[in-house]
């Protein structure tokens, strides 16, 4: 089986799985909070070998089911982006410009895949359906360990910057999908999945995509620059 799974918003699946997703996150977040600051580094330094593992593992049973391709495997989904900056954020000396694109882009693509839950090209392994959610959760919560609890911070104009950075991979993307015939960052087509912020063909939706992701991005700076939010 080779196909788009779509788990449907508030039935009964969704619920358990965002029930259990929301109790890994909030648990791992409760470790940092309650740790050392030595200690702290060394559950982030595990939390990302533990992730390069599944995420090695995910490319690997791809392959062998004969599912990997490239037009389909290339981490140029936002999602796919954040989870390569999880991988290697941790071996960077400067990390700045990483984490605010990571605290963006995985914490808002992250929600955004966990609220219409869509496995692309699903073969029906439990492997791979697990691994949806955990590597979705892993890009919202592990930026939110960073920013409370290993004295990463975001900058003034970061929300700003991260728009202008992904203008420019939508700019070097799209002819990568028309080349591929892929659809990356749904930049040819709509996600195929019912979604409150997509409407109209293309270009159109795109435009749309703009506007909102331009209000979030400033949404989630000014939310999480409020005093109730920080550690």
């Amino acid at each position: 089986m080779d196909k788009n799974y779509e788990i449907i918003f508030l039935s009964n699946e969704w619920i358990i799985n965002s029930v259990f997703t929301l109790f890994f996150m909030v648990s791992f977040l409760f470790l940092g909070k309650y740790s050392g600051k030595e200690q702290r580094v060394q559950i982030a330094y595990v939390f990302v070998y533990i992730f390069i593992g599944v995420y090695v593992i995910y490319h690997i049973m791809h392959y062998l089911d004969g599912t990997w391709s490239l037009s389909k495997r290339l981490p140029l989904h936002l999602c796919g982006i954040s989870s390569v900056l999880v991988c290697v954020i941790m071996f960077l000396k400067k990390r700045q410009l990483a984490f605010e694109f990571l605290f963006y882009c995985g914490i808002l693509g992250g929600i955004n895949s966990l609220l219409t839950p869509l496995i692309d090209n699903y073969t029906g392994g439990n492997f791979f359906y697990i691994e949806y959610y955990y590597s979705h959760s892993s890009i919202i919560v592990f930026p939110l360990y960073l920013f409370y609890y290993m004295d990463m911070k975001l900058s003034k104009y970061s929300w700003l910057k991260t728009f202008l950075i992904l203008n420019i991979l939508l700019v070097i993307i799209m002819p990568l999908d028309f080349l591929l015939g892929a659809n990356y960052m749904y930049l040819v087509d709509p996600p195929a999945v019912n979604h409150p912020l997509v409407s109209g063909e293309w270009p159109y939706y795109l435009i749309n995509f703009e506007f909102f992701v331009f209000l979030l991005l400033y949404f989630t700076y000014s939310l999480f620059k409020v005093s109730f939010l920080k550690n």
